[in-house]
C-alpha cells in the first residue's frame, strides 16, 4: 500500500490519514489482524476498552516486528470510568493490557451527558498527557456544545472527534464545525456497518469507473473529505484492499454522488447513548 499521508494536529503531532479498526474482534482475532495490518502497511490502531481486546491488540503490536516510533495506538475510556480518578485508573489498565509506554491517542468514548463527568476526565487526560503518558488526546461522538464545554473549562480543545460517519450521514455541519476549531475528524463505521451501502449501484458504477472495489469509494470519499476512516476487516485481502485509496481520486460529482442518498443513523445520538 503506499504511504498514507498525514494529518497534523492542534497540539503539533500528526496521524495518518486512514487507520485500522478492531471492533468487534475478539483478543485472539484482534492480535493475527493487527499484526498483519502492520505487515499490510496500517500505521493506525484503534480499539477501545468496551472493544474488550485491548490484550489482543498488543499482542499483536509487539508480535508484528514494526518498530515502536513506527505506529500509532488509540485507546477509548468507558463511561463507567468517567471522573477524575476513576479516568487515571482505567488509563492504568488500558496501558497495561496494550503492553505500552504511552497511549498515542486517548479518546473519551462517549459524553454521557446525564453522567455529567466528561470535563471532569478530560482534565485527567490533560495531566496524563502533561505527563508523557499519551501522546494526543480527543473524544468521540462529542458535539459542539461539549466541545465547546471542554475548551471553555480547560482551556484545552481536542485534537479528534471521533464520528459515526459514512455516506449515510455525512455529518457536514459537525465536520465544517472541526475545521473552525482545528480538530481532526474520525470516521467510526466508515463503510456504514449493516447497512446496504455497498451494494448500492451508483457507488458500484464509481467503483467500475476507477476499477476498484466500492469499499474503497467509500473510503476515498472520506479522504477527500479530510476525515480519517477507520475500516475493519478480519479477512486480509479486503484488508489490503481497504488501505489501497490513494492510487485514484474522485472527481466533484462522483464525491457529490456517493452521498446523494437519505441520511440516517446506524448508531446511538451522542445527547442520548449511555455506553458504560
Amino acid at each position: 500500500m503506499a504511504t498514507a499521508p498525514l494529518h497534523t494536529l492542534n497540539d503539533s503531532h500528526t496521524l495518518p490519514a486512514i487507520g485500522f479498526g478492531t471492533y468487534p474482534l475478539t483478543d485472539d482475532q484482534a492480535g493475527e489482524a493487527v499484526a498483519g495490518a502492520l505487515a499490510d502497511g496500517y500505521r493506525l490502531i484503534d480499539t477501545a476498552v468496551n472493544y474488550r481486546n485491548e490484550t489482543g491488540v498488543g499482542a499483536g503490536l509487539a508480535r508484528s516486528g514494526v518498530p515502536r516510533d513506527a505506529w500509532l495506538v488509540t485507546t477509548k475510556l468507558p463511561g463507567r470510568d468517567h471522573g477524575h480518578d476513576e479516568t487515571l485508573a482505567s488509563f492504568a489498565g488500558s496501558r497495561e493490557r496494550l503492553g505500552v509506554d504511552r497511549v498515542d491517542l486517548y479518546l473519551i468514548h462517549w459524553p454521557l451527558p446525564r453522567v455529567d463527568k466528561y470535563v471532569a476526565s478530560w482534565r485527567a487526560m490533560i495531566e496524563l498527557r502533561e505527563a508523557g503518558l499519551v501522546r494526543s488526546i480527543g473524544v468521540s461522538n462529542f458535539t459542539p456544545e461539549h466541545l465547546l464545554r471542554l475548551e471553555r473549562e480547560t482551556g484545552v480543545m481536542p485534537a479528534v472527534n471521533q464520528i459515526e460517519m459514512h455516506p449515510l450521514l455525512p455529518q457536514e455541519e459537525l465536520r465544517a464545525f472541526h475545521a473552525e476549531h482545528g480538530i481532526v475528524t474520525q470516521s467510526w463505521s466508515p463503510l456504514g456497518r449493516g447497512s446496504d451501502l455497498l451494494a448500492d449501484p451508483v457507488i458500484g458504477s464509481i467503483a467500475a469507473a476507477h476499477g476498484v472495489s466500492p469499499a474503497q469509494v467509500v473510503l476515498r470519499w472520506h479522504i477527500q473529505l479530510g476525515a480519517v476512516p477507520i475500516p475493519k476487516s478480519g479477512n486480509a485481502e479486503r484488508r489490503r484492499q481497504n488501505a489501497d485509496v490513494f492510487g485514484f481520486a474522485l472527481d466533484e460529482d462522483e464525491l457529490a454522488a456517493v452521498a446523494d442518498r437519505p441520511h440516517r443513523r446506524i448508531g446511538g445520538d451522542p445527547d442520548e447513548q449511555e455506553e458504560f
